[in-house]
């Protein structure tokens, strides 16, 4: 609190000096208050959100049987009678099996924490695909009998996603397209090419697509690993 303090002069009669009694100062006091702003602060708890079969969509990693499963369809039944459900689609990340499964609706779901380090595909040894981090140089290597049917979209030099769970490597990821080059393929005749058909085309891996009539051998195509089907002529 501050105070002003205000001094004030009596007057003094000519030819009288002030007596000791009487001061020729007196003192009044005026007292006013400095304007103070208080803020006010909200605090706010982090939100701890629970994962529950009401969030599962397409490419939700979730742990189901002490295994890691990724969900490829889902759909959400409300029947007329009885309690609402999630119908699933699941692929184990390890085996590569798919299965069916039903959730209530609502409840509780264990989430699998999956990570992804992008790698390069550097060379096969034997039975093994090995993979190196470009920054550390450090190798990682993969069974043939763990990688499924993707390897024939895998050509070196190709940067694949890695998925992590609990320390180990237990799928990979490749682009969702690829360029290939044409090894072996039939002529096509104008005629059928004018009626848009197809024919198949053996690639640079082994893979056979099923390509355009007027795609020749030794052109390079786009194709989708997801469906191993031909997008275009590079």
């Amino acid at each position: 609190m501050n105070t002003l303090m205000a001094f004030k002069l009596s007057s003094v009669s000519s030819g009288a000096p002030p007596t000791p009694a009487h001061s020729s100062i007196s003192f009044s006091a005026t007292k006013f208050f400095l304007p103070v702003k208080f803020s006010r602060r909200r605090f706010t708890f982090p939100r701890i959100y629970a994962f529950s079969s009401n969030d599962i969509k397409v490419g939700s990693n979730i742990e189901v049987d002490g295994s890691p499963w990724k969900v490829i369809e889902f759909l959400h039944v409300k029947p007329g009678k009885g309690a609402a459900y999630v119908r699933t689609t699941l692929r184990n990340h390890i085996t590569g099996n798919s299965v069916e499964k039903t959730f209530r609706a609502g409840s509780k779901i264990e989430q699998a924490e999956i990570s992804k380090e992008t790698k390069q595909f550097t060379y096969k040894e034997g039975p093994q695909f090995v993979f190196m981090d470009l920054t550390s140089y450090e190798e990682i290597r993969l069974n043939e009998s763990d990688m499924g049917d993707k390897t024939k979209w895998l050509k070196e030099g190709m940067d694949c996603n890695l998925l992590f769970w609990k320390g180990k490597v237990i799928d990979f990821e490749l682009p969702l397209q690829v360029k290939m080059k044409i090894v072996d393929v039939d002529p096509g005749t104008k005629g059928d090419a004018a009626q848009g058909g197809s024919k198949p085309a053996t690639l640079e891996t082994g893979a056979v697509v099923y390509v355009p009539l007027f795609v020749d051998r030794d052109q390079e195509i786009i194709v989708d690993t997801r469906t191993g089907q031909y997008v275009s002529r590079v």
